[in-house]
Formats: C-alpha cells, structure tokens, sequence
C-alpha cells in the first residue's frame, strides 16, 4: 500500500475542536512536523478534515 506524508503547515489556534482532534489522532502536534501514515479510507477522511492545516505528498 502507499505511504502518505502528512506535515502541519499551519496552527490550529481559532481552529474547531474536532480539527484539533483530527491532527491529534494523526500525529501531530506542532507546525513543521511530519508524519507518513498508510494510504487508507479512515487517513484520507482524516486530511480532508483538516487539509487547510496541512500538506500531504506520497512516499515510496
């Protein structure tokens, strides 16, 4: 299965509680920091939550 690099690009302060629940369940906590997570339908849910905070690119 692919990988999936996940980085936070941009805060969460004024931001909905669920968005910030949905970075937590993904990893990640601060601005910059990456993660790579499997390229799965509960993941992909998950970015497009919160994909106005972060950028995501796949890995081999």
């Amino acid at each position: 299965m692919a990988q999936l690099k996940i980085t936070q690009i941009r805060s969460t302060v004024g931001g909905k509680q669920n968005q910030k629940d949905t970075l937590r369940t993904l990893g990640l906590r601060r601005i910059g920091q990456s993660v790579v997570r499997e390229d799965r339908p509960e993941v992909v849910g998950a970015i497009r939550t919160v994909a106005h905070l972060v950028t995501v690119e796949e890995v081999d």
